[in-house]
């Protein structure tokens, strides 16, 4: 389909999906095409020029999101769309190579860089305009007075892809009722505009879920477009079975490699004795790059102690490239790959790449930091390279042919949005029989559980209805995002293994709970947790001390996961406990549900009329499955002060919650 552009007939998506296809990309043609449809049922069909609404486009790490959102564009674009603000993270090169790939592949449109306000102005619309902005103060700014400067901002819509939208744009001043810079500037260019749709790119959703309606940023509507055949990502390295392109180092390897001499076994010396094979089977089949990062922590005097050491190997690995000791450790590591890749070059012609190459010095040793930045050491495009650093190794950095990753960093209080962004190993150019990453136990725990979480995110985004809120879950420990972008009035946190009771509780009818419960006599029983779910709906507050719709909606997420889900449900009759007094379980009870850590407990007392309470009434008694945080994000609706009840060993406590 086609649609007329100020009065020329064009087909913007269409010309996109030909330039993709005539590269030989007919699948990523074909995923493009059905997310552009997709987001266009959601968000474009109906919307009215009047709004400013916010989506979410999600996916996963290195997946090829900037494909999808050039999509998106000429989707928009073929039915009237004309000003487009492409974003980028606060970096230059990042800025300048979305750029170039937007003026590349974008051939039907006028591409503004930062400085082409005369450009655009002068174009009048005559063909759709991409800005492609960093997300800095000054640029925002200046483009916020240069949209407002025109003729034709004001009366079209402004249609904004924030590409990377959950690292800089949200407000990190919210808990001190305060706008943050950038988070200022983006309000006000969208208020430039009678309209707007601000469409949010990640492929870490955990903070943008975690907003609410008032803070202007949650999702009106989202989408969760699945990777192309070839991608290799979080089930790949982190599923359920542990992979065996994963090998274990010491939790404390990152203390020995700069303290001692001599290299761990299984760490850092095997990971480039890894590199230096899977390197010379690549170029023996015409491959121009193989990279190897090592992320050892965010300190950059550690960087250029790891790039020392690193060099100092090369440099006896070199010497000692003759002996039989050397040959036979790259004879192990040959071994291992020919039993999974079995077209292998034989050892001998592997061994002569290495002896060459390690002797004309052909290998680089690149530390990219804050201290040397992506301008001063971006030599990663070719040859055979090993990359040291930190943060900076994290979002939008892209690093070709990326076969071996030495991971060692251990934070004191890790981020999953964080941590994900620096699994720079995911992506489609690797060759999954030559991928290697070595990494602690307690890292890749964290890895799997992050990865758990990813895959209980997007189970709920292909299930779950426009307008439900996304459930997060992770173990202790682990925090989904930086505090600093989260309302900690508005964002419910709930511990697995405590228990939550209402301490004024109603039922919406007892008979219904006891029509529930009449085939369960005083005692436990394992259950399907659907069978939660029925009892939940009726057990309200006359006080609002307790939101039903929270556990309901984490066990939800936990039958998302696994449909067949059992909890342990414990039913007692004829209990006289006082009302309003703040205890609820025996001791007993207590000690019984405590027995089960890592399933949902709920227990059921039917409390007489006696002590406070006129007619007979069930209270409910919840325990989520222990070891883990769970985050819920208050609906609007919910009252602004909400009072807990929580059993902690042989006490209880009273929590409240006030949102004003």
């Amino acid at each position: 389909m086609v649609f007329r552009f100020r009065g020329e007939i064009m087909g913007f998506l269409n010309n996109y999906l030909e330039l993709i296809r005539k590269r030989g990309n007919f699948q990523l043609a074909e995923s493009i095409e059905k997310t552009a449809h997709d987001i266009r049922e959601k968000a474009v069909n109906d919307f009215n020029y009047r709004e400013h609404i916010v989506g979410l486009l999600i996916g996963d790490v290195q997946s090829g999101k900037t494909s999808q959102m050039f999509g998106i564009m000429c989707m928009a674009a073929d039915v009237g769309f004309a000003n487009f603000i492409l974003l980028t993270t606060d970096n230059i090169i990042l800025q300048q190579q979305t750029f170039e790939r937007a003026r590349n592949d974008l051939q039907d449109f006028l591409i503004c860089d930062e400085n082409d306000y005369i450009p655009f102005v002068n174009n009048n619309m005559k063909k759709p305009a991409v800005i492609v902005l960093k997300k800095n103060g000054h640029i925002l700014k200046q483009w916020k007075n240069n949209l407002s400067s025109t003729k034709f901002g004001m009366g079209n819509p402004l249609f904004i892809i924030d590409d990377e939208a959950d690292a800089a744009s949200l407000n990190t001043k919210v808990n001190q009722h305060l706008k943050s810079t950038i988070n200022k500037n983006l309000e006000e260019i969208k208020q430039t505009s009678s309209s707007s749709i601000y469409l949010q790119v990640t492929g870490t959703p955990q903070a943008i879920l975690l907003q609410t309606i008032m803070s202007g940023w949650k999702p009106q509507f989202m989408y969760y477009f699945v990777p192309g055949n070839g991608y290799m990502g979080g089930n790949f390295f982190f599923g359920d079975v542990e992979h065996r392109n994963v090998i274990f180092t010491d939790d404390q390897e990152a203390d020995y490699v700069l303290v001692d001499d001599e290299f761990p076994e299984n760490g850092l010396k095997t990971a480039l004795l890894y590199h230096l094979v899977a390197s010379a089977q690549l170029f023996l089949e015409g491959k121009k790059v193989s990279n190897f990062l090592i992320h050892p922590s965010v300190k950059t005097s550690e960087h250029t102690a790891f790039a020392e050491k690193v060099g100092n190997y090369l440099n006896e690995l070199n010497c000692a490239i003759d002996e039989d000791v050397t040959i036979e450790s790259l004879k192990v590591v040959y071994d291992v790959f020919a039993e999974e890749k079995h077209d292998m070059f034989e050892f001998m012609k592997i061994y002569d790449f290495i002896k060459d190459r390690v002797s004309t010095d052909d290998i680089k040793i690149l530390i990219l930091n804050s201290v040397v930045s992506y301008q001063d050491n971006v030599q990663y495009q070719e040859g055979i390279n090993i990359i040291v650093g930190g943060n900076s190794l994290g979002r939008g950095v892209t690093f070709p042919q990326l076969q071996t990753i030495y991971y060692c960093r251990l934070s004191k209080n890790p981020q999953a949005d964080t941590m994900w962004q620096h699994a720079r190993m995911f992506g489609y150019d690797r060759q999954p029989q030559l991928m290697r990453v070595f990494m602690p136990p307690m890292l890749y725990k964290l890895f799997a559980d992050i990865n758990k979480t990813n895959n209980s995110i997007v189970s709920q985004l292909l299930r779950f209805d426009a307008g439900e809120d996304v459930k997060i879950t992770y173990p202790s420990g682990l925090r989904p995002t930086r505090k600093n972008v989260l309302d900690k009035n508005a964002v419910e946190i709930f511990t697995g293994g405590v228990n939550y009771f209402p301490l004024y509780p109603e039922n919406n009818q007892v008979k219904d709970i006891d029509a529930l419960l009449e085939r369960f006599a005083d005692g436990e029983y394992t259950v399907t947790l659907k069978m939660f779910l029925q009892i939940l709906e009726h057990t309200i507050s006359e006080r609002r001390d307790w939101n039903n719709r929270c556990f309901i909606e984490f066990i939800k997420t936990i039958l998302a996961d696994s449909p067949l889900a059992q909890g342990e449900l414990i039913v007692r009759r004829g209990r006289n406990i006082g009302k309003g007094t703040g205890t609820l379980l025996s001791p007993n009870d207590r000690k019984l549900g405590d027995l089960y850590k890592d399933i949902a407990v709920l227990t059921m007392y039917k409390v007489i009329a006696d002590k406070g309470w006129t007619d007979e009434i069930w209270i409910p008694n919840i325990k989520l499955p222990g070891g883990n945080i769970y985050y819920y994000n208050v609906a609007e609706h919910t009252p602004r002060q909400m009072d807990y009840t929580v059993d902690i060993g042989e006490m209880s406590v009273q929590i409240s919650v006030d949102r004003r």
